[in-house]
């Protein structure tokens, strides 16, 4: 059990429904408090039509310092996240401490807006992949990369092996 432990999961409409739904029970599960933070106070609906999914915080109102890791959900909500100045301030944040951060699909986008994956190995939903290579991440074509406290994954059927390589590096803090 991961009592004590606490993470936060950003969240936007049109978030893929398992990448932010598995990742927050499964959490749970572990004993974890979860934050799902919003970019507004407004319940966030997925993009298969989950939700309303009511969010705790807006991203203004989180600080990294309160966490010990960060869980980006793809889907379409990461072009929205990569957009906000304090999503990426968090981001930042959380990377300049090496706490973990999990990302999913398409959310490396918010990874690479935040500046975080150059001469990074990770990996990507195959759409974003020259995005990735661009921003300088060595990507690769794995179920799930862990370069440091970077846990990338490609799509919801690599979501077993991501939360397994989260959860051991949020018990190994």
């Amino acid at each position: 059990m991961l009592n004590g432990r606490r993470v936060l999961v950003l969240a936007a409409d049109l978030f893929e429904d398992l990448e932010l739904l598995y990742p927050v029970y499964r959490l749970r599960e572990e004993g974890v408090e979860v934050t799902l933070a919003g970019l507004t106070p407004d319940p966030v609906t997925g993009k298969k039509g989950h939700g309303p999914v009511p969010v705790d915080a807006t991203v203004d109102d989180v600080d990294a310092a309160d966490f010990d890791a960060l869980v980006v959900p793809g889907g379409y909500a990461p072009d929205k996240l990569r957009r906000s100045p304090a999503v990426l301030s968090l981001v930042e944040a959380f990377n300049a401490d090496s706490k973990p951060i999990a990302f999913i699909c398409h959310a490396g986008w918010v990874a690479i807006s935040a500046g975080i994956v150059k001469g990074r190995q990770a990996t990507s939903v195959d759409a974003i992949r020259d995005d990735m290579v661009n921003a300088g991440a060595h990507w690769v074509d794995e179920e799930c990369v862990v370069d440091g406290n970077l846990i990338s994954a490609r799509t919801p059927a690599d979501m077993g092996p991501w939360m397994k390589a989260f959860l051991h590096a949020l018990a190994s803090q």
